[in-house]
């Protein structure tokens, strides 16, 4: 049986531009790791293309969120007249992880409850810590 796993990284890119202030003057830079939930779907297929089962389960993962410092001047340099520094919030590394769903069903839609076929194992990547990066800057 075929067994492809998913590879899962969850971010947000949030890219605040402002006239030269602070996003806040007590927290300038507000890009934080924050867990949510997310409902995960994985099929199946054997060798020749046939759905062998459906396989669902709410999980929680970490996401980047927040807002960083970015400023736009007027510049004589630049074509656009304008020089701009965007700071995005984003994750510093990914962590692997293996989580198990537990709700498989085949294609008719009935539940599977036999132990090799009831629970897939699949692997996603989801942010350790986030901070804040110069947009464009980032290669992870």
């Amino acid at each position: 049986m075929n067994r492809n796993l998913l590879f899962f990284s969850f971010f947000t890119l949030v890219c605040l531009v402002l006239d030269g202030t602070q996003a806040d003057d007590n927290n300038p830079e507000a890009c934080e790791t924050l867990p949510s939930d997310l409902h995960i779907t994985k099929e199946e297929f054997d060798e020749l293309g046939r759905l062998q089962r459906t396989c669902n389960g709410d999980i929680a993962v970490n996401k980047c969120e927040g807002a960083c410092s970015s400023q736009v001047q007027p510049s004589v340099i630049t074509p656009s007249g304008f020089l701009k520094e965007c700071y995005c919030c984003r994750e510093t590394f990914l962590r692997e992880r293996v989580i198990t769903l537990t709700h498989c069903y085949d294609p008719d839609g009935q539940r599977l409850t036999s132990d090799k076929l009831a629970t897939l194992d699949v692997k996603l990547k989801e942010p350790a810590d986030c901070k804040c990066y110069k947009c464009g800057d980032y290669s992870g």
